[in-house]
This record gives structure tokens, sequence and C-alpha cells, in this order.
């Protein structure tokens, strides 16, 4: 079930320069909202609403921030996808050292500015990835305890941990994880071709993605969602990256796997069914519509 958002609703959005960021900052300003985007690092291109510099490691700044004390005014939400992205980019002790820290410093200053709308980044990867140890069933969804399979994963998992706990302290928090799978743009989508002939190649997130404007809708939706309590939802776009049939894909690369439902076509592994249900959410993009046969 979801609202609106009211005219005016300020917004803090964390990560605004990574790779996700751009998209939602400008979809959720193109839908009414006063976006103050943040990072450490000016965005790679000019960007609707406010941006301040920030280091989410420091409780005090990222307090300021939401408290509005640069005169922005507060926020009345925040979303944070400020992180190092995925496992390999840094040292393990790097990746967690930075994630899950920054994560606890935003909950805890929106627990302090009273800001009761929490939306921020999980990942695909609590859901087993890579999928060494083959999944319990397909589609994957929210149903089975997370598995981390990676020190980035973990992290995230302890993050959503945090959120559930945080959540029953206080029963009017809304506290959001978007389980977003491998986030696309579409100059990426031309070297989707190169994995046809080699479905092993992205069976590691069972050939899922995020073209990253479907997942700034999710982000909105999440905000305007009217529950209050944690809940977890895998973002993908509604289809694979590959030109099989994921029945066909299932079954050459994931033998054994029951499948606890018919898959159609070439239906996303990631399953969107709960984030359809609960916040009225469906990707309006496909890599197809963008290249060429």
């Amino acid at each position: 079930m979801t609202s609106p958002a009211q005219p005016g609703q300020r917004v803090v959005v964390t990560g605004a320069s990574g790779r996700l960021g751009p998209a939602v900052v400008e979809h959720l300003a193109a839908h009414g909202w006063d976006v103050v985007a943040t990072d450490r690092v000016a965005p790679p291109r000019p960007l609707p609403g406010k941006f301040v510099r920030a280091d989410l490691g420091e409780l005090g700044q990222v307090t300021e921030l939401l408290a509005g004390v640069d005169e922005s005014g507060p926020a009345d939400a925040v979303v944070h996808l400020a992180a190092i992205p995925a496992p390999g980019m840094a040292p393990n002790s790097t990746t967690f050292a930075n994630n899950v820290p920054a994560t606890y410093n935003v909950f805890r200053a929106a627990q302090v500015t009273g800001i009761r709308n929490v939306v921020w980044a999980s990942s695909e990867t609590v859901l087993g990835l890579p999928f060494d140890v083959p999944p319990p069933y397909l589609p994957v969804d929210e149903e089975y305890p997370p598995i981390p399979q990676t020190t980035y994963s973990l992290g995230k998992t302890l993050e959503e941990e945090m959120a559930q706990h945080l959540t029953r302290w206080d029963p009017q928090l809304k506290a959001v994880a978007l389980r977003f799978s491998n986030v696309m743009l579409p100059e990426d989508y031309a070297r989707f071709e190169t994995w046809q002939d080699d479905p092993a190649a992205r069976r590691w997130n069972l050939w899922g993605y995020i073209d990253a404007r479907d997942g700034a809708q999710a982000v909105r939706l999440a905000l305007e969602a009217t529950f209050t309590r944690f809940e977890a939802f895998i973002v993908a776009n509604a289809d694979t990256v590959m030109r099989r049939d994921s029945a066909e894909l299932a079954a050459a690369e994931f033998p054994g796997v029951r499948l606890h439902r018919p898959l159609r076509g070439r239906e996303t592994l990631l399953s969107i069914d709960k984030a359809r249900r609960m916040l009225g959410y469906e990707p309006q993009h496909s890599w197809l519509d963008e290249v060429r046969d």
C-alpha cells in the first residue's frame, strides 16, 4: 500500500555520485521530492536539488546532514546508497569497516533526528551469491534466511539485522532493505551479447540485473510505502541477461534444484513477486529494448 510523496518532503540520498545514485536523485526530484544529495565526491553530472559533501564515517556529520543544520532544513526521509558496492573491490577489512559503520551512523542519525522513513541498499548477495552452493529453490525469494558467502555480504546481512531490531525498538519506524541486483546503465547493454554463448558466465547471480532507472522506481515506491516495520525486497528487472528461457538455464546450470513454481519464458530467477505485491513495483525497462537483434 502506498501514498504519493507530499510536495516539499525532503529526502537525503547518500551515495548520490555512485552507480545508482544519480538515477535515484533524478527520479525522486521528478516525483516531487526535495532532494539533498550527498557523497564524498561530486556527482558525475549536474543533479537536481542540493549537493553536500559528507563523510558517513562521522556520526556527527550524518546527524547534522539529516537535521539540516546546513540550512537546507530537516529531512523527512533518508535513502542510503553509499557503500563499497561489491566484494573484491577492496580488502575485506576495508569493505566491512567502511560499509557497516556508515550504515549504523545513518540509522542512528535518523533515530536521533526523528526520521522514521529509511530506505537503503542491501544486496542480492545475501541470497547466497555467487551460488557456488546452489540455492534452496528457484526462483529465489525473501522467504529463506540470508546466506552470506563474502565479507561484503556478511556486512549487508548485519545491516538487515540491525534494522530489524531498530524497528522492534520503535514500532513507528519503517526500514526497507532493497536487495538490488547487479546495477546496469543503458550503455552497459551492448556487452550482454557476449554472455549468450556461455550461460555459466552469469550463473553467479542467476542471470539477474537491475536497470538503474527501475532501481530508482523501487526506491521511490519504498519511500512512499505506508507500512511501518522492517521489510526486505529483492529488486531486479523482470527478465534475465540471457536470450534463452529461464527454465532451460535453470536445468542446465542448477540441475536438481527444485522449482517451487513453473518458470515463464525469460522471467527473472530473482523473484520480484514481493516487491510487486507490496510496493506496486513493475520494471519498465529491458536490455532487449536497448539493443538490436
